[in-house]
């Protein structure tokens, strides 16, 4: 795949017209910062299965937390945790899981004031990704349920291409028309790309990668290809390729047969 086309796909789709369904639009919904971190981070968390299901449970979540997701953990006692979410359920992931990350947000927030402050607390300029602050702020989230990962927060060193991390920190280090940013300290040059299913097939196909595992070794492997492409901001691409598996009414082959 060309510059030009994939310039081309960012011109025709990096639009918020093109969002929904996905669970980025409920960012949206939060001016400010600290209160789009923690909407951010839940619905990257539960963004697997069916796109229906995802925005449903997210909306859910969202919905109970009010108009300050800050605010809401902020004040939250495990008793108020356990009345909202005990009985939330979204595929495998169960509403112990879920307390357990608000549990673990909340304590971030006690400690650090935000989840960005965290993240910077682990990150370094010189870092050639995202990955060692992530981890550091992965573990952090995950202290409160004795430093074990669940089905929500991976830890990045378990080497799964941590597709829902990596796409929580493409929402909130880019700064577009769709991706909406704040934390600013952090370049668009350190970021993974998002790897699942989906984006892995189109990286099969445009010899973006030959490993047939869709591991974070692969979603490194294809971020230094698309870093060829655009050295600064590599995960640029991501969200119009992705337009082609989430919008049915698009399929990407005959987009690029038309730019010829």
């Amino acid at each position: 795949m060309t510059k030009s086309e994939l310039d081309k796909i960012y011109s025709t789709y990096n639009s918020r017209k093109w969002v929904h369904p996905d669970p980025l639009e409920f960012l949206y919904n939060y001016d400010e910062l600290r209160d789009r971190e923690i909407a951010g981070l839940i619905a990257s968390s539960l963004a697997y299965g069916r796109v229906a299901q995802i925005l449903k449970s997210i909306s859910q979540i969202l919905e109970k937390m009010g108009p300050s997701p800050y605010s809401f953990l902020e004040s939250a006692t495990p008793l108020t945790l356990n009345r909202h979410f005990m009985e939330f359920k979204h595929r495998f992931t169960t509403g112990r899981e879920l307390i357990l990350m608000l549990r673990g947000i909340k304590c971030v927030i006690e400690q650090y004031g935000s989840l960005y402050e965290c993240f910077l607390s682990g990150f370094k300029n010189e870092d050639e990704t995202v990955l060692p602050a992530l981890s550091f702020l992965v573990k952090r989230l995950i202290m409160p349920f004795n430093a074990n990962s669940n089905s929500l927060l991976p830890l990045p060193e378990n080497r799964s291409a941590c597709k829902r991390l990596n796409l929580f920190m493409r929402w909130m280090v880019r700064e577009d028309c769709v991706d909406p940013g704040g934390w600013s300290e952090v370049k668009p040059s350190q970021l993974i790309i998002p790897l699942d299913t989906h984006m892995h097939r189109i990286c099969l196909g445009f010899n973006l990668t030959a490993r047939k595992c869709a591991d974070l070794k692969t979603a490194l492997e294809v971020t230094d290809e698309f870093r060829k492409i655009d050295p600064a901001d590599p995960v640029r691409y991501d969200f119009g390729l992705t337009r082609f598996g989430i919008r049915r009414e698009i399929e990407l082959n005959a987009f690029l047969k038309d730019c010829t």
